[in-house]
């Protein structure tokens, strides 16, 4: 595995809680050594810029500044926080028609500038704004990816890990599709230890999960209502999948991506696991799904892509 040179620079559009949130987590991982933060609102971006330079005296050196989309041009990733933001029980989708705006400007102006690495998509809904950002930017789909269900699928693992009293670490889980109301919670693919669901007991009989993939769906939507906004997790998988691209470490993350035939979809952003390196997104895989997994994630597409249909129909 190679990694970038330690001038490799990290660009976030939006410094609302999820990107300013993502600054300080990338500071602290000393990921990168240059960390530009940009935002319409400059005063904001200088302030939680000269915060994080604060803190990063006390961590490993790094340059973080308030730039510009000249600045951003150089980066190896732009992270695109910027977006419409959620309140309370409020969808996802409610914030559809504001994003995919803010989403388009801020990615015709990165690409104004002379961009050429990954766009890494976090904006909600995320699955849409991903697609809108590729549209918008005419790069490779494989340098074009939401944050997509990598939250969601640890927050799986988490959930189940209390259920079964082992660590996390120890749980494989998948949550795929959309990151939404749809998203499928992939029971097939659990494994502990390398052992299935089915066959896993503790003690003696089988874990009562019921409830879990309710939990999963929910669970965004209880922080919100409950603090106003979520940011640390989100934050957290975005310098997840920041790590597997900077380190070419071909992890497999899931992920959204554009799909051309996957389980029967097509022209679609959704999530499924992928293998991330240098160049983005390498390979897409397609896990061994039950009849009634393959059929709820077409059905997640189905949402996805009528939720598209919407936006092009505005334009």
């Amino acid at each position: 595995m190679t990694g970038l040179s330690s001038t490799a620079r990290i660009a976030i559009i939006g410094t609302g809680h999820v990107g300013a949130t993502t600054a300080y987590a990338l500071m602290l991982r000393g990921l990168v050594s240059e960390i530009v933060l940009i935002d319409s609102d400059m005063a904001r971006a200088a302030a939680e810029a000269a915060d994080i330079a604060d803190a990063n005296a006390l961590a490993r050196p790094a340059h973080i500044w308030a730039g510009s989309y000249a600045d951003a041009a150089l980066a190896s990733i732009a992270i695109v926080t910027a977006g419409a933001a959620t309140h309370g029980s409020e969808s996802r989708l409610s914030v559809l028609a504001s994003s995919a705006t803010i989403v388009t400007t801020c990615v015709e102006r990165l690409m104004g500038a002379g961009f050429a690495g990954i766009i890494l998509v976090a904006a909600n809904p995320v699955d849409l704004m991903a697609h809108v950002a590729f549209r918008v930017a005419g790069l490779p789909a494989a340098r074009v990816i939401g944050t997509g269900t990598l939250l969601d699928s640890s927050r799986l693992r988490q959930l189940l890990a209390a259920k079964l009293d082992v660590a996390p670490a120890s749980v494989a889980a998948l949550v795929l599709g959309e990151h939404g109301d749809s998203e499928v919670a992939a029971f097939s693919t659990i494994r502990v230890g390398g052992d299935t669901l089915h066959h896993f007991s503790h003690p003696g009989k089988q874990p009562d999960v019921s409830g879990v993939a309710a939990g999963v769906r929910d669970a965004g939507y209880r922080i919100v209502t409950g603090k106003g906004y979520s940011s640390f997790g989100v934050a957290t998988a975005i310098v997840r999948i920041c790590e597997a691209i900077i380190r070419n470490e071909r992890a497999v993350l899931p992920v959204s991506t554009f799909l051309t035939g996957q389980l029967g979809i097509s022209d679609v952003y959704l999530s499924l696991p992928c293998i991330l390196g240098t160049g983005g997104i390498e390979r897409i895989l397609v896990p061994d799904l039950t009849a009634n997994e393959k059929s709820a994630l077409r059905r997640s597409g189905d949402v996805v892509r009528d939720a598209m249909s919407s936006i092009d129909s505005n334009d």
